[in-house]
């Protein structure tokens, strides 16, 4: 342990007995001398150690330099989590942490009985570690009772903040004594936050120990381009590659995780599923299932990318593109913790490539981008992991010696070496064969889409919003395609959906001949395929090219005038006038008696 820092004798008992050599840049940070007592903003990275972190610095706090906790009926340190999941991270690595101590730690979150809490927190604990909602709700109750509280700990705030708990965390506040210490980790510390930290902290420390390392240097990063029916194979082909103790794929949605987990059961993987709809008792038995090894994968959303820590995870799947920078970094922190080694893959859609290097750009991360394992690739890994295996270093020893004397002498070595492979490759699943992604042109950026007008990077964000509402596309679909300029735009109300089918029926050629579309107000620039063009430029006979753009005249409005060939099919025309109704002198509509029905009476 690391002499300079001060830490409370059961507590470094506790860690030593953890193995923990050295302390992490935000442990060494919040131990600081200087800064026992005082309210602490940190900032921290995802598999920094901050739980521990926070963990010794409510020592000072808690203990007062005493050895042991004294016996208490309220609770004196209260954790704040964003979910179930870390919330029990942060009570289990409390409840080792402070043993040495004989503290007393218990959680409340939202799925479990209430009434069980309840008890618990009645016989009397140090600390309390829970979700937002079901805290407020305790106070409420008068079951947790924080008149005698010494400490806050708000652990991912950011989260917590972006998840809509800020009236939560601001009623748990306002009901914990004045003079408490309150400590804030938060990965980033944005306006929401520093409002936050500014209305409740007491002239709070500012600590920043993300630029004390980089982003995840224990993490290896693929990015992985596949065409968009192929997520899911690439997915398999990946497990069965890296065969990793455990792994976790990511999933967007809900929906999502349910059909990915039974794609991967149905290919003989141990999986199980974590997201919201899930009950607690469900979601706790899916993390023990991948802690006892009775499953190998684990198929979450969102839920999952704060606070599971799960032995021997080296392998995160993001099966869906993350929302942004913070999201990339929270799922892939569940691998390459501790200082131990983790692969991070994102399955990346070709059309997806542009918003995943802007995501990893922004996110400080370097990846490989590559294509995802092939059959080849699988079978020549699964060879070298058998040929390395540590069962071939032991020599046989007593029953197994008979046995294996005896096999010798009835079959050849060979025949027992081909045994072995096909009884170990038994249970394996077969790769998948996925298609080359190259045939699928990527999506081009804003920066690329072509304004044929200025000949230069057509960037009217609301141009495009409304064109993408007229069903437009934008870019460039062609390596050597021709602008067509079409004098109707939106004022016209120009919509793909009839100005494509009047350029096949006029130009006498397919939908596939055509490209990008660009709608502006008063005009549409149509890309096609040179035999298109030509063809369109032969039937307009009113055609001329202008700055290496066809022009087709046509008459205002969203139809074509009388001067173009081309037409426009299936317009409402008005319905012809009747004749006028006869009026009166002042100009009102006369009554005209009505024809008697042919069952009345008048007939």
């Amino acid at each position: 342990m690391t002499p300079q820092f001060e830490i409370a004798a059961p507590l470094a008992t506790a860690l030593a007995d953890k193995g923990y050599d050295t302390l992490t840049p935000v442990q060494e940070a919040v131990l600081e001398p200087s800064l026992s007592g005082r309210d602490l903003l940190v900032s921290a990275q995802t598999g920094s150690g901050k739980t521990v972190a926070f963990g010794l610095a409510l020592a000072a706090s808690v203990l007062n330099d005493a050895s042991h906790l004294p016996e208490t009926d309220v609770p004196l340190a209260l954790v704040v989590a964003p979910t179930r999941e870390l919330a029990l991270q942060v009570t289990k690595e409390l409840r080792w942490l402070y043993a040495p101590a004989g503290g007393q730690v218990t959680s409340c979150i939202g799925g479990i009985d209430i009434r069980d809490e309840r008890r618990a927190l009645a016989k009397g604990v140090h600390f309390v570690v829970g979700t937002p909602g079901r805290l407020v709700d305790h106070i409420r109750r008068g079951s947790l009772d924080l008149n005698q509280l010494r400490a806050v700990v708000l652990d991912e705030a950011d989260e917590m903040m972006d998840m809509g708990f800020r009236e939560e965390l601001e009623y748990i506040l306002d009901a914990a004594p004045a003079e408490r210490r309150t400590l804030m980790f938060s990965a980033t510390v944005s306006k929401p936050i520093a409002r936050l930290a500014e209305a409740f902290q007491n002239d709070a420390v500012r600590l920043n120990t993300t630029s004390a390392q980089s982003t995840h240097n224990d993490i290896t990063y693929h990015a992985m381009t596949v065409t968009p029916t192929d997520v899911e194979k690439a997915i398999i082909n990946l497990l069965l590659f890296h065969d990793a103790p455990n792994a976790i794929v990511f999933c967007s949605r809900r929906d999502a995780v349910n059909k990915l987990t039974a794609r991967l059961t149905n290919r003989g993987f141990p999986v199980v599923a974590l997201s919201g709809e899930f009950s607690q008792k469900e979601r706790s038995n899916s993390v023990l299932a991948m802690r006892d090894g009775r499953a190998r994968v684990c198929v979450a959303t969102d839920v999952a990318a704060r606070g599971l820590d799960l032995p021997g995870l080296d392998l995160v799947i993001h099966a869906d593109l993350p929302r942004n920078k913070e999201g990339l970094l929270h799922r892939s922190g569940r691998t390459g913790r501790a200082g131990r080694k983790g692969v991070c893959a994102l399955i990346v859609p070709v059309r997806a490539r542009r918003r995943t290097e802007r995501l990893l750009q922004d996110a400080n991360v370097d990846a490989n981008w590559r294509l995802p394992p092939s059959a080849a690739e699988i079978d020549a890994a699964l060879n070298e992991k058998l040929l390395a295996n540590e069962v071939f270093q032991t020599r046989a020893e007593g029953s197994e010696r008979a046995l294996a004397e005896a096999l010798l002498e009835k079959y050849p070595a060979e025949q027992l070496a081909a045994a072995i492979v096909r009884l170990t490759r038994a249970t394996d699943s077969a790769p998948e064969v996925l298609q080359d992604p190259g045939s699928e042109k990527p999506a081009r950026s804003r920066s690329d889409k072509y304004d044929p007008d200025r000949n230069a990077p057509y960037g009217d964000d609301r141009a495009q919003r409304e064109q993408r509402e007229h069903g437009g596309r934008s870019g460039s679909d062609f390596s050597d395609g021709q602008w067509v300029r079409l004098g109707v735009g939106r004022k016209n109300k120009a919509d793909p959906k009839w100005l494509i089918p009047m350029l096949c029926k006029s130009g006498g050629f397919s939908r596939n001949s055509i490209g990008a579309i660009r709608i502006s107000p008063d005009a549409t620039h149509i890309e096609l395929k040179p035999d298109a063009a030509l063809k369109l430029l032969q039937a307009a006979g009113d055609a001329q090219i202008i700055d290496k753009s066809i022009w087709v005249g046509l008459a205002e409005g969203p139809g074509p005038g009388p001067s173009s060939p081309m037409k426009r099919e299936n317009v409402k025309s008005k319905k012809p006038r009747g004749p006028k109704k006869p009026r009166g002198p002042n100009g009102e509509k006369k009554r005209t008696k009505k024809a008697p029905h042919r069952g009345s009476a008048a007939s």
